[in-house]
C-alpha cells in the first residue's frame, strides 16, 4: 500500500475487537466490495475504527449523517484526528425553511421562506473549494449532500487567479470581481464582498474568515496581504491568490440565452397541455408567472425561485439526476469513483436517503398540476436512492443496529462487540406494566405487584442513594411530562426532555442532569438527545411492549445501550407481553455482554465506569445572552471609563490618542466603544464556528444585531442634537 495522504493523530492505539474490525474493512474496500457494515456496539469507539480506516486507505471520504447535531460531533472528532488534512462540514444552509407548496383542498398556495445561515453557506463553499483543489479531504455532512448543488466544472471553470505582477488596472479588478458575483461595499466586509479605497482592492473570499488587501500601481499587483478583518493585523504576506465564485450555481451568458428559448418552448407546450384538459385557470396562472420569471432572469439574471429552472440553465435532459455535493468528489480516469463512503447511524440515515425523492416529488407534481410551476421542475430535486448508489463507491454501514437492508446487501458485516475499557452491556431484567400478578422478589415489602409506575420509583430511589442517575422513556410527550410531574410530587428530583424544548434548555437540562441537581430524567425517544451519560446506572422503559418505532428491535437495543458506561448499568423492561422486540434485544444484549464478560476475564479487566468532564456551554451563552438583553447597563459610563483608561495611561507614541479621545464628544465616544466591542463579538462567533459550536455562534449573531441597533439608535439621537 502507498504512503497515505491523511496523518491520524491520537493518543491512543486500536483496542479490543478495533484492530480485527479495521483490518476487514481495509481488506474489503481494498478488494473492491461495494458494501460492507461495521456492526458496533454503543460504547466500542467506532468513529476511531473509521478513522484508522481512512488513514490506511488514504483516499478522500464522505460521511454522512442523519442530523445537523451529530454531523457537527463528527466533524470535530475527525478534525482532532486528522488537524493536518482537510476536514471539511457540508449541511443545509437554511436557518429556516419553508418549501413552495400547494394545497388544493383548501384552494392555499404556500410561497417558499427561507432565511439562509452565512456562516453555513461559507462552510460549504470551503468544502467544495477543497474538494477541487486537494486530496486530503474528509467531508461530514447531512443528507442535503444528495441535493443540487451546481455543476463542478462550471464552479472550477469561473475564478480568478492573482499573483504579484499580473498586469491589471482597478477597474479591471472589480469587474472581474462582480463577474464572479461578488458584491461591492462601502461597509465592512463579510465573505462575497469587496471594497476599494485608493490603490488598494480588499476582498473578503466566501469560503474564508480573513480578507485580501491587493495593492496595484501602475504595472499592475504590487503586494497581496492576508489581513485579519476584525484586529486590521497583516497576517502574512502572499506571492499569489485563488478566488471561486460566491454562488455554486454559475451560468454563463450564452447558456442564459439559450435556457430562455428552452423555457418558452416548454411554456408554449404546458400551455396547449391545459387549454387541451380544460385548464384555463392553471393555463393563465403558468402563462404569467413564467413570463414574469423570464422578463426577471433577462434584466437582473435571477428570480425568486430560479432553481426550478436549473434543468434548463444547466442544458440537462429531462429527468436526468441533478449535480450535488458527489459530483465534486473525484473519479478515476477509468470512471471509477476516488472516494469511500461512510453513512453514521445508517439504521436512521439510510431511510433519510432513500425517502428524499418521494417527498419532493410529490409536492412537486401538485405544484404542476395546478399551473403554479412548469414540469421542468421537477428536476430541481435530491437524487433517487439508486442514483445515489451509482454515485458512490465502496460504502461502509456503521451502526449498533444495523436493519434489515444493511444486513441483506453487505457483502462483509464485521462486528465490533468488545470494548476496551471493559464495561458490558447492562443487565436486562422483565417486570409487568399491571399489578395483577404477585411479587415474589424477597426484598418486597408488598404482596401485591405496585405496577410499572410504583415499581419505577422503588428502583429510581435505590438508585439515586447511591449517588447515579436514572432515565425512563414513555410513549408520549404528555407521558413524559405527566411522569416527571407525578416524581416530583414524590419528592424526587426530575424533568422531562423531548423535541418540543429548545436547543440551549435542552443542553442545560442536560448539564443540569450530569452534575446531579436532578437526579431522573424522563423522555420520549432520548436516543435522538445524542446523549452520552456514564452517570446513568438505571434505565426505565415503560410500556415496552407497545411494538412501534420506539418499542422497535433497533430502539431497544440503542436505548439498553445508553447504560453501558456505566459498570452498574441496568435496564428495566415494563412488558405484560414478551414481544418479538424484546426478545431480539435481549438476546443480542446478552450475546454482547457474554462477548464482553469472557474478554475481560482472558484479560483480567476490571470495568469501571466512564468518567467524563461535564462541560456546560449554557452558563458561557447565557453570560453572553445576558450582556446582549442588557446592553444599556454592560455600556454604561463606567463601561466607557474603562474602554478609554488604557488611552489615558499610555506615554509617548500614544500620548497623542489619547488626547484626541479626551476631546470627543460623548456620542463619539460611545459610537468607538459600541464598534469595539462589536469587532470583539465578531471575532468570538467566527472562532465558535470554525469549532462548529453553532449554538454560541447564533447566540453571539444576536447580540451583534442587538448591540448594532443601539448603536444606530445613539448616532440617530446625536444627529438630533445637530
Amino acid at each position: 500500500m502507498s504512503k497515505s495522504i491523511f496523518k491520524l493523530h491520537s493518543p491512543f492505539i486500536p483496542a479490543g475487537d478495533q484492530p480485527e474490525a479495521i483490518k476487514q474493512l481495509v481488506k474489503g474496500i481494498e478488494k473492491g466490495l461495494p458494501k460492507q457494515t461495521l456492526l458496533g456496539a454503543t460504547g466500542t469507539g467506532k468513529t476511531f475504527t473509521m478513522a484508522n480506516v481512512i488513514a490506511q486507505i488514504g483516499k478522500p471520504t464522505l460521511i454522512i449523517a442523519h442530523n445537523k447535531t451529530l454531523a457537527a460531533q463528527l466533524a470535530q472528532e475527525f478534525r482532532e484526528f486528522f488537524p493536518e488534512n482537510a476536514v471539511h462540514y457540508f449541511v443545509s444552509y437554511y436557518d429556516y425553511y419553508q418549501p413552495e407548496a400547494y394545497m388544493p383542498a383548501s384552494d392555499t398556495y404556500i410561497e417558499k421562506d427561507a432565511q439562509i445561515n452565512k456562516e453555513i453557506d461559507r462552510l460549504r463553499h470551503a468544502t467544495t473549494q477543497s474538494l477541487l483543489t486537494r486530496k486530503d479531504v474528509i467531508i461530514v455532512a447531512s443528507v442535503s449532500c444528495i441535493y443540487g448543488l451546481g455543476s463542478p466544472a462550471e464552479y472550477e471553470k469561473v475564478n480568478l487567479r492573482l499573483s504579484i505582477g499580473t498586469k491589471i488596472s482597478r477597474t479591471e479588478l472589480m469587474k472581474k470581481l462582480i463577474a464572479i458575483h461578488f458584491t461591492r461595499t462601502n461597509a465592512d466586509l463579510e465573505p462575497g464582498t469587496f471594497r476599494s479605497i485608493g490603490n488598494k482592492v480588499e476582498v473578503m473570499p466566501v469560503s474564508e474568515t480573513f480578507m485580501y488587501q491587493i495593492i496595484l500601481d501602475v504595472s499592475g499587483v504590487s503586494e497581496i496581504l492576508v489581513i485579519d478583518p476584525i484586529t486590521s493585523h497583516v497576517r502574512e504576506k502572499v506571492k499569489d491568490m485563488f478566488l471561486f465564485p460566491t454562488k455554486h450555481f454559475i451560468t454563463q451568458t450564452s447558456e442564459v440565452t439559450r435556457a430562455i428559448k428552452d423555457i418558452k418552448k416548454e411554456l408554449a407546450t404546458q400551455l396547449a397541455k391545459f387549454e387541451k384538459e380544460g385548464k384555463l385557470l392553471e393555463a393563465e396562472r403558468i402563462k404569467r408567472r413564467t413570463n414574469y420569471h423570464l422578463a426577471m432572469i433577462r434584466e437582473i439574471g435571477y428570480c425568486n425561485g430560479i432553481e426550478n429552472y436549473s434543468r434548463h440553465l444547466s442544458g440537462k435532459k429531462a429527468g436526468e439526476p441533478p449535480e450535488t455535493l458527489l459530483s465534486y468528489f473525484p473519479h478515476e480516469k477509468n470512471g471509477d469513483v476516488g472516494f469511500i463512503t461512510f453513512i453514521d447511524e445508517s439504521h436512521v440515515t439510510l431511510p433519510q436517503l432513500e425517502g428524499m425523492y418521494a417527498g419532493d416529488a410529490s409536492r412537486k407534481n401538485t405544484l404542476v398540476d395546478f399551473g403554479f410551476r412548469l414540469p421542468s421542475a421537477k428536476d430541481n430535486r435530491p437524487l433517487k436512492y439508486p442514483e445515489f448508489q451509482e454515485r458512490v463507491g465502496e460504502v461502509v454501514y456503521v451502526s449498533a443496529t444495523p436493519s434489515e437492508k444493511e444486513r441483506t446487501t453487505s457483502d462483509q458485516i464485521v462486528e465490533q462487540i468488545i470494548r476496551p475499557t471493559g464495561l458490558i452491556d447492562p443487565e436486562v431484567i422483565i417486570r409487568p406494566i399491571t399489578g395483577k400478578i404477585k411479587d415474589t422478589r424477597e426484598e418486597s415489602k408488598e404482596n401485591t405487584y405496585p405496577g410499572q409506575i410504583q415499581d419505577f420509583i422503588r428502583e429510581a430511589e435505590m438508585t439515586i442513594k447511591k449517588g447515579d442517575r436514572v432515565l425512563a422513556t414513555t410513549l408520549t410527550k404528555k407521558m413524559a411530562e405527566d411522569l416527571a410531574t407525578y416524581l416530583k410530587d414524590k419528592k424526587i428530583k426530575a424533568e422531562y426532555l423531548h423535541s418540543e424544548i429548545k436547543t440551549i434548555d435542552r443542553i442545560k437540562i442536560i448539564t443540569q442532569f450530569r452534575k446531579g441537581e436532578f437526579d431522573v430524567l424522563v423522555g420520549v425517544n432520548l436516543l435522538r438527545e445524542g446523549l452520552d451519560l456514564p452517570e446513568v446506572s438505571l434505565i426505565g422503559i415503560l410500556d415496552a411492549d407497545k411494538e412501534g418505532f420506539l418499542r422497535s428491535e433497533t430502539s431497544l437495543i440503542q436505548t439498553i445501550g445508553r447504560a453501558a458506561r456505566n459498570a452498574e448499568g441496568r435496564v428495566i423492561l415494563y412488558a405484560d407481553v414478551l414481544t418479538g422486540s424484546i426478545d431480539t434485544a435481549i438476546k443480542e444484549t446478552k450475546r454482547r455482554r457474554d462477548i464482553q464478560l469472557a474478554y475481560n476475564k482472558k484479560h483480567g479487566i476490571t470495568p469501571k465506569t466512564i468518567r467524563k468532564n461535564i462541560k456546560d456551554i449554557t452558563a458561557e451563552m447565557e453570560s453572553e445572552h445576558g450582556k446582549a438583553v442588557n446592553a444599556e447597563l454592560a455600556l454604561d459610563v463606567e463601561i466607557f471609563k474603562k474602554a478609554f483608561a488604557k488611552d489615558l495611561n499610555k506615554k509617548e507614541k500614544t500620548e497623542s490618542k489619547a488626547i484626541k479621545n479626551l476631546l470627543l464628544s460623548d456620542e463619539e465616544r460611545e459610537k468607538l466603544v459600541y464598534d469595539k466591542i462589536i469587532k470583539i463579538k465578531e471575532k468570538e462567533m467566527n472562532k465558535a464556528v470554525k469549532e462548529l459550536d453553532f449554538e454560541t455562534a447564533a447566540i453571539l449573531r444576536d447580540e451583534i444585531g442587538v448591540l448594532k441597533q443601539r448603536l444606530d439608535l445613539s448616532q440617530a439621537k446625536s444627529e438630533e442634537k445637530e
